[in-house]
C-alpha cells in the first residue's frame, strides 16, 4: 500500500484476530471479540465490511460464508503507528518513549534480556 491507512482502534481489535487466525470469518471474529467486548454482530459485520473498502482486509466471496485475510501486516501498522505517536506525542524523541513504556509497568526479567540484547547489537552497529 503505497498511502498509508490508520485502522481505528475497533478496526485494530479486528485485525489482532485476524494476525492470530490468518483468515477468519465474521461469526469466528466476532465470538473472539465478545469474550471481551460487548457488541454485536451486525456491528462486527459492518466494520469488515468497511475495513474491505478501505483496503485493511480482503475478503474472499466464492462461498456463502466470506473469509477475510489481513491486507496489512502487524509490524508494518505497529511501526507506522510506534512513528505517529514518537512523533505527536514524544516530539520525535525515541529515548523519552522507551523510558515511558518501560517505566509504565514492570518488564519481565526475559524482556529486560531482550532489550539488553537490542542495545548491545545496536551499539555493535554504530561501532
Amino acid at each position: 500500500m503505497s498511502t498509508p491507512i490508520k485502522p481505528t482502534e475497533s478496526e485494530l481489535e479486528i485485525l489482532q484476530v485476524l494476525w492470530q487466525k490468518n483468515n477468519a470469518t465474521v461469526r469466528e471474529v466476532h465470538e473472539v471479540l465478545s469474550t471481551h467486548k460487548e457488541s454485536g454482530y451486525t456491528t462486527t459485520l459492518k466494520l469488515m465490511q468497511i475495513m474491505h473498502d478501505k483496503g485493511l482486509v480482503s475478503r474472499d466471496d466464492s462461498s456463502k460464508t466470506h473469509v477475510y485475510r489481513p491486507n496489512i501486516s502487524r509490524e508494518a501498522t505497529q511501526q507506522q503507528l510506534l512513528h505517529k505517536m514518537m512523533n505527536t506525542l514524544f516530539e520525535g524523541n525515541a529515548t523519552q518513549l522507551v523510558m515511558q513504556a518501560l517505566g509504565s509497568q514492570k518488564p519481565s526479567n526475559d524482556e529486560l534480556q531482550a532489550i539488553e540484547q537490542l542495545i548491545q547489537q545496536m551499539k555493535q552497529s554504530n561501532s
